[in-house]
């Protein structure tokens, strides 16, 4: 408890004395109070999200249903990947996969869909965040309306942790409008064909030194502390577990305003 009022207080001290909280923000914030997330590397939880992502695939049109009724490819174990399921009140509610690409890991998704454009990036000395594989849980998707912000909210602590020079994004047409609102992106390469998929991608991104700080002030749930940081992105040592789950820190930043 001490630990909490002391990070509190300290994150008071540097908020603007004039903040103020929107209604929209408000309401993802009270849903964020019943968020963990968790880093899903075997087992049950990882069974759990690969079932997830066939599940909201074909039932969107994405992809023709397969006798395995899971979604795995091999850019899910690169020392690179972080896969990780959304828990709302226990419940496995939505799933996102994130590449931290550079010159040591140049591989991910987008690098393999788009290298023409992205490879002589890498060599130049650009950094990544890559989202992929963001699947819902349609009942609940109605059910929280803000699923996708708390969803993609791990892509922002991401990009806070690891100081990327772009954050991409392969999507369909439709959705191109959410991540050019929220995040600024711009359309990075026309549409390809995705693996696995039934539909083109547009590769987009969002030049971080632009526009995260923005992003974030914006919409200040995506607010996170450097401890929710290490914890989400920070490889446990030889012999170490890692944390079985992640509370968002965000609240801290909202009690303060």
């Amino acid at each position: 408890m001490q630990v909490a009022r002391d990070l509190r207080a300290s994150i008071q001290q540097h908020m603007p004395q004039a903040a103020k909280v929107s209604p929209f923000v408000k309401s993802v914030a009270a849903v964020l109070e019943h968020i963990e997330y968790r880093l899903c590397d075997r087992g049950e939880d990882l069974e759990a999200i690969c079932r997830l992502r066939y599940d909201s695939y074909v039932l969107s049109g994405m992809m023709r249903a397969d006798a395995s009724r899971m979604v795995v490819d091999r850019f899910d174990d690169l020392p690179n990947s972080y896969r990780f399921g959304v828990f709302y009140e226990g419940n496995l509610v939505s799933t996102l996969r994130l590449h931290h690409v550079s010159s040591d890991h140049p591989m991910s998704p987008s690098v393999d869909v788009f290298g023409e454009e992205l490879t002589p990036r890498l060599a130049a000395g650009e950094t990544f965040i890559d989202p992929s594989r963001f699947a819902a849980r349609p009942e609940w998707s109605s059910a929280l309306r803000v699923l996708p912000y708390i969803t993609l909210r791990l892509a922002v602590v991401a990009c806070k942790h690891f100081n990327p020079t772009y954050c991409l994004t392969a999507v369909k047409e439709e959705h191109a409008s959410f991540y050019k609102r929220i995040f600024r992106s711009t359309i990075a390469a026309e549409p390809r064909t995705y693996p696995g998929l039934t539909m083109p991608v547009f590769l987009f991104q969002s030049k971080c030194s632009d526009n995260m700080e923005d992003t974030i002030e914006r919409f200040p749930f995506f607010k996170s502390t450097p401890f929710e940081q290490r914890m989400l992105f920070e490889r446990p040592s030889l012999g170490e577990v890692g944390p079985l789950t992640v509370l968002p820190t965000a609240k801290y930043f909202l009690d303060a305003a």
